[in-house]
């Protein structure tokens, strides 16, 4: 996500040689997320919105609906998309203009988990087929960045949508109603430091991983969508080992959503 450090070598050695004792620099195990608050509501403007932590990662997420025209291939289907503005004040390491690689990218993965779970039913956001159909927009603002924006974006963007109500009566289409949703996936990341994984890793951790894996995954365990990043590598053994630990985090994630 950011330009590696130019003490990462030292943070190396400082990190490995505490994760060579079983446990990490905060005192975490290695299956184990810092922890999450969920603040719904924030934005009266927005149909839904959330500010989310994780540790002291913090993001905004608000969303908007308006009606608008269908894709030609899905007319009788709502659109999605989906949007983040890493902005300076989040990290000296994002800079404001055109989107950088770093947030086309999250924006994927944020928005992959949620289309490949079909969480929403997007047929539900038909009002015309080949006509009207509602535009939902996602759009993320990290506010405060020490690690894993993958997961706090993604979760966040979940729990605004798990609480967005459909402005029917404000557009002149009937009655308000809450956004129908099928599922809850929840993305969990996981980096390698050595031979070791760790969930949810902080700043620090990221800057010395090697490779990253992001795992979203759906009630049943069942994954929806995963993104491998950095120059490592994960072998067989460790990217089941990452699915699991994703899987069993979910579990816990989705109950306080």
């Amino acid at each position: 996500m950011t330009a590696r450090s130019p003490l990462s070598d030292v943070k190396r050695g400082h990190i490995s040689n505490v994760l060579s004792r079983g446990t990490r620099t905060d005192g975490r195990r290695f299956d184990e997320f810092r922890q999450i608050s969920i603040d719904n509501g924030i934005a009266e403007s927005a149909e839904g919105s959330v500010r989310l932590k994780i540790g002291e990662t913090e993001v905004a997420v608000g969303i908007k609906m308006d009606v608008g025209e269908p894709f030609a291939d899905t007319p009788n289907k709502g659109v999605l998309t989906t949007n983040v503005e890493l902005i300076p004040m989040a990290s000296g390491n994002f800079e404001t203009g055109p989107p950088s690689p770093s947030a086309i990218e999250l924006s994927r993965v944020v928005d992959r988990g949620i289309r490949e779970s079909q969480m929403i039913d997007l047929e539900a956001l038909c009002v015309k087929p080949g006509e009207e159909v509602w535009i939902l927009y996602v759009d993320v603002y990290p506010l405060d960045y020490d690690g894993n924006l993958f997961d706090a974006a993604s979760i966040g963007a979940v729990s605004a949508l798990k609480h967005t109500m459909v402005p029917a009566k404000r557009r002149g289409k009937g009655e308000d109603f809450p956004l129908k949703l099928t599922s809850l996936p929840v993305s969990c990341t996981t980096v390698k430091i050595g031979d070791k994984l760790l969930l949810d890793p902080t700043l620090e951790e990221e800057e010395v991983s090697s490779a990253r894996l992001t795992v979203a995954t759906d009630e049943n365990g069942d994954i929806r969508a995963m993104q491998k990043g950095g120059a490592g590598h994960f072998t067989y053994e460790e990217i089941r080992k990452a699915i699991t630990m994703s899987a069993e985090a979910g579990k816990i994630i989705r109950e306080k959503m």
